[in-house]
Parts: structure tokens; C-alpha cells; sequence
């Protein structure tokens, strides 16, 4: 088997290096058009790995026909979100690359499981399932894992208690619409609502809404919780989990809309997104969905055919 990220930044590297501490695969193979980029981001993996004493080998390749029969992709090529930009700016910009590296993954791996990464996540994902011409289940898209870790962190933050017993979920548009949903949300199967106010848990749905601008406004650019919420999920995958976990999936009449990718809770296996859970939401919630697929449909608009 192999694991092959496509893009070598500091999210593509990060992706890699936690696939190889969870000893994911043995074989883990980092693909970039800079020359040099991957093969130096493979050595100071390995590096660290053998130092773990991990078994799992990280490559790098500037030659696309490398990742021939690969079983799992992780696509994070593409330019990266800057201060002030919104997902949606990246738009025309990452369309043309992401449709370019999809169309090499349909050439030399189209059975693979893919995971793509590169924003605006939810177009670039229906992006990329077209462009294979891959099974459904087989593409989806990272946002609603890695919007979900930070929630989980601002739970944290408001109750003090372990993070080890937090439940929480993120759905809808991975951007300026995402939902996070207090309702849905517990600490050790408690409701979170049990242990924050409403004035707390509207805070709480406001500042991971937020966040993402203000880590690439002090930082550049978010680098490790990414590349954890990828590793998370291809271990689920690896190792038939079955987790249930938020992540951009194609949609045919799920909360009732069609022909689109968007952040949904899915069980993730063997097969990929083996089924997609739809939670019953209340009014308030049913219409920040509803926006996060308006402004998606919005978005496809401006995709390459």
C-alpha cells in the first residue's frame, strides 16, 4: 500500500508525518512540483520517524507517475489561504490546479481514497470527484475535521474538563458558513448545553467560526491540526474504524440537496464514506446550512467543466 500526498508545503509535510507516527502505512510517498521540496520535507520525516523507531518510509517525487496505484491520496496542492483572503478568494486560482492533479490521480490512481485539503475545500472536493470520475464514497474533503478540533478546544476551554470526554460536530460549509452545533455537542454523553450558559455556547459557535482567520492572521497559515484531522481520517479508513465524523461528501438528496459536496457527519471505513447520518435540525440551525449550500452552489458556478 501507499500513502501519497500530493503538495509539499508545510500542510502536505505535516499530513505525511502524522500518517507515518501512526504508522499508517510503510510507504509514504510526498509528491510536489518544486524540485527539491518533497525530497528534503521525506528526510527530515524520516529523520524523526527512526528516531521513534517508526517503520513507515517517507519519499519525495517531483514525477506524478510515482504515485501509480496508490490506495490512499491526500490532495493539498494549491495556493495557500492569506491574511484577509476568504476560501472563496482562492477560487479561480486553486481550480485550475486542483482539476490539473485530479486528472493525473484519474491516470495513475483512480481506485484510490481521496482526501482533498485544498481550499475553498467544498468546490475543490465536487472538483475533484467529477474530474476522476471516482465512486462517491471514495472523495471527500478534510474541513469538518479540522473545524471540529477547534471546537473541541474552545469546549475545553469554557468547562475545563478533559478534552479526552468532549463530543462535538461541525457541519455545512468548510468557511464563513460552517455550523457548529452546540446542540449536538456533549461532554462524557452529558449535553454541553448542561454545562454552559446559551450566551456561552452562542460564544463558543461564534469563535470557531472565527478562528481559522485569526491563526492564519498571527501565523500564515494553519500547519498541524490540519494535518492530524487527515491522518485521523485515513486511519479510519486503514483500519475500518467506522468513526463518525464530519467531512465534505456528495450529496444526492441528503438534507434534502443534490449534486453537491458539503460537510455532513459520515461513518468513514473500508469503503470510504460507507453511509451519511442526517441529524434532524431545528430552524435556527437548518438555516446557516442552508447558506453554507447557497454559497457553495455559488461558488461551483465558477468551476472549470
Amino acid at each position: 500500500m501507499t500513502i501519497t500526498v500530493i503538495g509539499s508545503g508545510k500542510v502536505g509535510a505535516s499530513a505525511a508525518l502524522n500518517c507515518g507516527l501512526r504508522e499508517l502505512d510503510r510507504d509514504i510517498l510526498l509528491l510536489d512540483i518544486v524540485q527539491g521540496l518533497p525530497q528534503g520535507e521525506a528526510m527530515d520525516i524520516n529523520h524523526q520517524l527512526s528516531e521513534r523507531g517508526t517503520d513507515a518510509i517517507a519519499r519525495g517525487s517531483n514525477n506524478y507517475e510515482e504515485m501509480r496505484g496508490s490506495d490512499y491520496v491526500v490532495l493539498v496542492a494549491g495556493v495557500g489561504r492569506k491574511p484577509g483572503m476568504t476560501r472563496m478568494d482562492l477560487l479561480k486560482i486553486n481550480a485550475g490546479i486542483v482539476k490539473d492533479v485530479a486528472s493525473k490521480i484519474a491516470s495513475y490512481a483512480k481506485d484510490a481514497t481521496v482526501i482533498v485539503v485544498t481550499n475553498p475545500l467544498d468546490p475543490m472536493t465536487y472538483l475533484a470527484l467529477k474530474t476522476i470520475g471516482a465512486q462517491k464514497s471514495k472523495v471527500m474533503g478534510m474541513g469538518g475535521m479540522l473545524d471540529l478540533s477547534r471546537f473541541k478546544s474552545f469546549i475545553q476551554d469554557a468547562t475545563g474538563l478533559s478534552r479526552d470526554s468532549i463530543q462535538a460536530m461541525v457541519i455545512s460549509e468548510h468557511g464563513e458558513n460552517m455550523l457548529p452545533l452546540t446542540r449536538f455537542s456533549s461532554v462524557g454523553g452529558i449535553p454541553l448545553h448542561d454545562f454552559v450558559s446559551k450566551e456561552k455556547a452562542s460564544e463558543l459557535f461564534e469563535k470557531t467560526r472565527k478562528v481559522a482567520a485569526e491563526v492564519i492572521a498571527l501565523k500564515g497559515a494553519t500547519v498541524y491540526a490540519p494535518g492530524n484531522a487527515v491522518a485521523t481520517m485515513i486511519e479510519s479508513v486503514v483500519k475500518d474504524k467506522k468513526l463518525v465524523i464530519p467531512v465534505s461528501a456528495y450529496l444526492q438528496g441528503e438534507y434534502g440537496v443534490s449534486d453537491i459536496c458539503i460537510g455532513v457527519p459520515s461513518v468513514i471505513g473500508a469503503g470510504g464514506i460507507e453511509r451519511i447520518i442526517e441529524l434532524k435540525l431545528d430552524s435556527s440551525e437548518q438555516d446557516v446550512f442552508n447558506k453554507g449550500v447557497a454559497s457553495v452552489k455559488e461558488a461551483m458556478k465558477a468551476l472549470p467543466t
